[in-house]
């Protein structure tokens, strides 16, 4: 049986890349007995592999000795940060994040590039006059018409995150006429000769509501990625205002900067 209080994973010369060193170690060097759970339910995952079933609580509680309580914390924590998912009454080794790069390009190009397959499904698509906060934040006018595109984000038909879109009924007049719901919405700009110039985006992270955590499938408690664009066309006129909420426990955001 393992011993919950040998020393987990973390030190400069055990650890995986990019990993914080002396991982979750307190200073004092007392190891929560959860995060000692922890540390070998994770090696435990690594080694079942993506989408194999991990063994009940009540069975970790006994290889591990300890209470059921303790294993719900650490299968908390290991589902948050994405290395586990809940499917029915069980839970399964999750598959890697999916990188999404922060740059012009559309959801379909980052999720394409890792071998995944994207989709979307819609939820909303209205049309409304522009009200002053858009139109100050996006240099829109104050009453002309907008349409708000809504639309779940999927990747292998998993249900990840859930994307918001005004622009305005001038730049795009048949949207709702002549736009496949489910494809790329930067493929349709670029098929009406519509060409992206630059765009401002502010990332932070919160907590999806009870509506949004219903539409992705989550439980309202998993942190979220949320993306706020504004972008602009070749000219540098106002194009779009993006809302992209993305789940924190499937997706990471890369980027490359030069000095």
């Amino acid at each position: 049986m393992d011993n919950p209080n040998d020393q987990p994973h973390g030190y400069p010369n055990d650890q995986a890349p990019g990993a914080p060193v002396r991982s979750g170690i307190p200073e004092h060097g007392r190891i929560p007995k959860y995060y000692a759970v922890k540390a070998r339910i994770d090696r435990l995952v690594a080694e079942l592999g993506e989408g194999r079933v991990i063994p009940t609580e009540r069975d970790l509680a006994e290889r591990y000795d300890v209470a059921r309580e303790t294993v719900r914390q650490a299968l908390r924590e290991l589902v948050l940060e994405g290395k586990l998912r809940r499917r029915g009454r069980g839970t399964v080794v999750a598959g890697p994040k999916l990188e999404q790069p922060l740059s012009l390009a559309s959801y379909t190009e980052g999720v394409r590039r890792q071998g995944r397959t994207p989709g979307r499904s819609l939820v909303t698509l209205d049309r409304f006059p522009c009200p002053q906060a858009l139109a100050a934040e996006t240099g829109l006018t104050r009453g002309e018409p907008v349409w708000h595109l809504e639309r779940v984000l999927l990747a292998d038909d998993e249900r990840v995150g859930l994307e918001s879109t005004y622009v305005a009924v001038a730049r795009v007049p048949d949207l709702d006429a002549d736009f496949e719901p489910d494809s790329s919405f930067y493929g349709y700009l670029k098929s009406r000769g519509i060409a992206f110039g630059d765009a401002d985006e502010r990332i932070e992270t919160v907590l999806a509501t009870p509506r949004e955590a219903l539409l992705i499938g989550t439980p309202p408690a998993l942190p979220m990625l949320l993306i706020h664009r504004v972008s602009r066309d070749a000219q540098g006129r106002p194009l779009e205002r993006v809302r992209s909420l993305y789940r924190g426990d499937r997706f990471s955001f890369t980027t490359h900067l030069r000095g």
